[in-house]
């Protein structure tokens, strides 16, 4: 088998851009009149515009010319088509059938998965009905109003940031929130203004065995049992008035329903199926995502997969050349890889996207943060990138200093809307104007003649010697790549649109890489670690450690400081 960096695409490629990269962006547009028109897609309701990149039509050729050497294509195909693409756990990276609105059957060994998938779908609209109405009682025969989310990874970032970007969509008389952190701050603030009698918790866990959520699971129960029934209820809770309560108040989404009836849960009616061939940070289209319906309602939730089924199909059907995902991701490998630019940032211009992008840095750094192929074998070249983002202005008061005059080049996308749901005076003129400016200033800069004229001029109206000194702290060099990807509004079909145009990036990324972007052996050995030490933190007598010098001593510290 070639390897990537063998190709003559790839090395191609690599001429190519010892070529490009001594020309300025701002030489490309005089030179390329119509540039912003070429170099931007417009489909499914979302504007791509990727003019502000160091290519020309000629690099996107070689680009394209790439992933048709790797087989992009077939790849989607494989993927659509539910063979088991994720080769180290031998499954079927199927995402798509959860949001498949075309009636069309999707098949795994052989087994058309819709039929279970929209059984799911029913079963989520009834229970997120029942609570919205105000018909599903607790123990005490009070309705429920809170909603508590306990998940960690893709069960909680995927639901989390749709519940934030879809607020405006929400019932405001339902509280819903989201906890993950082992941390016992997380839960105890989550909880610590909410009426038990009212409050439902949802655990989300494929395995119900998730360290972190089930310790919350189990905290949630003590504290909803000794509220409702008190301590000694509390203290036993197999206790059939106790297993009653939990019924009541408890909702699983997960695999192992066995375990969830240990908990306390009918299989039935309370456990929401998961399914293997789905991944934790692809699931939010699944019963994962069962309190982002109750918060934003069936109807809504049904939009928000029809925005995911459109983008699957722009990314299955439309040629490379006007295929967003595929141009997204062709441009982040051409930073990545032959630029060595490791870093990239999302900058939403709309508050509601607060999360979006701690969302995508799992999404993206989870599924492509490796350096092991799929072959087995150490890859010979940069894989993932570093991905992070702040929301609006508030970055620009942050980290654009960095972004226009630091010596570290970081590509960057925006994204905005044409129209806000809280139209407050001038305000979102105001937010859209930083935007197109943001883009503008980090392509094209700001000359020292120009600076230098400025200063004189200034200086001039005022009498006074100009401050020449200044000319190279205002200098702004430009040349920074940038996409803008704009929407009409964000909605329901917008977010689904959004989420589904960066997994096809990342999986189209994946594919060139050669990695599998549907494992995470990563994170496992941390928890094995954590598993061990934590009997050592609780032992009542000094136990013999066997760690490296530096964790013995972090562990002794521990000890000595939490028990005086």
């Amino acid at each position: 088998m070639t390897r990537l960096v063998e190709l003559p695409e790839w090395r191609d490629l690599k001429q190519h851009c010892s070529e490009i990269s001594k020309v300025h962006l701002g030489e490309l547009f005089r030179r390329e009149p119509g540039r912003a028109q070429t170099l931007s897609i417009e489909d499914c309701g979302l504007l791509l515009d990727y003019s502000k990149n160091w290519v020309t039509a000629e690099s996107m050729r070689k680009l394209f010319a790439l992933a048709n050497a790797v087989g992009v294509k077939q790849a989607a195909e494989r993927m659509f088509s539910g063979e088991k693409i994720n080769v180290t756990e031998n499954r079927a990276v199927l995402h798509v059938a959860l949001r498949n609105r075309s009636g069309q059957p999707i098949y795994v060994d052989g087994k058309d998965v819709m039929p279970e998938v929209r059984a799911v779908l029913d079963k989520m609209a009834v229970a997120a009905e029942s609570i919205r109405t105000r018909q599903k009682l607790g123990s005490t025969g009070k309705p429920i109003r809170n909603v508590v989310n306990l998940g960690i990874g893709g069960s909680d970032l995927g639901p989390a940031m749709a519940y934030e970007a879809l607020r405006p969509y929400s019932d405001r008389e339902l509280t819903v929130r989201f906890v993950s952190n082992v941390d016992g701050t997380h839960l105890a603030e989550a909880t610590r203004d909410l009426d038990p009698a009212e409050t439902l918790f949802i655990v989300v866990s494929k395995t119900f065995t998730t360290q972190e959520t089930m310790t919350n699971a189990e905290s949630a129960r003590r504290w909803l049992l000794a509220a409702l029934a008190g301590p000694s209820v509390a203290a036993d809770p197999q206790s059939e008035k106790a297993r009653k309560i939990v019924g009541s108040h408890f909702l699983a989404v997960s695999a192992a329903t066995d375990k969830a009836a240990a908990f306390g849960l009918d299989p039935q009616s309370s456990v929401f199926a998961m399914w293997d061939w789905v991944g934790g940070r692809y699931s939010l289209c699944s019963a994962v995502g069962l309190a982002l319906m109750i918060g934003i309602g069936p109807t809504n939730f049904f939009r928000m997969l029809n925005g995911f089924h459109a983008m699957d199909q722009h990314f299955l059907d439309t040629p490379l050349e006007r295929n967003m995902p595929v141009v997204l991701a062709l441009l982040g490998i051409w930073y990545n890889n032959f630029f060595g630019l490791q870093t990239h940032a999302v900058l939403a211009y709309d508050q509601y996207l607060s999360r979006f992008a701690a969302y995508l840095q799992q999404a993206d750094m989870e599924s492509n943060g490796k350096s092991i192929g799929c072959d087995g074998s150490p890859v010979a070249w940069q894989t993932g990138p570093v991905v992070w983002g702040e929301p609006g202005t508030n970055g620009q008061h942050a980290f654009y200093q960095l972004l226009h005059q630091g010596t570290k080049i970081v590509p960057a996308d925006f994204i905005g809307f044409a129209k806000s749901h809280n139209p407050l005076g001038d305000h979102h003129a105001k937010l859209m104007a930083n935007l197109f400016a943001q883009t503008e200033a980090l392509a094209f800069g700001k000359s020292a003649d120009q600076v230098r004229a400025e200063l004189e001029a200034q200086a001039k109206t005022k009498n006074q010697a100009p401050r020449l000194d200044l000319v190279p702290h205002k200098t702004f060099p430009g040349n920074r790549p940038t996409n803008t990807i704009l929407a009409e509004r964000l909605d329901p079909e917008t977010l689904g649109k959004l989420v589904a145009l960066y997994e096809h990036k990342i999986f189209v990324q994946g594919v060139i890489w050669g990695v599998n972007s549907f494992d995470q052996w990563g994170v496992e050995l941390g928890k094995e670690l954590a598993n061990r030490i934590l009997p050592e933190l609780q032992a009542t007598n000094e136990p013999e450690l066997k760690h490296d010098e530096s964790t013995n001593r972090l562990i002794r510290w521990f000890r000595q400081r939490s028990r005086n």
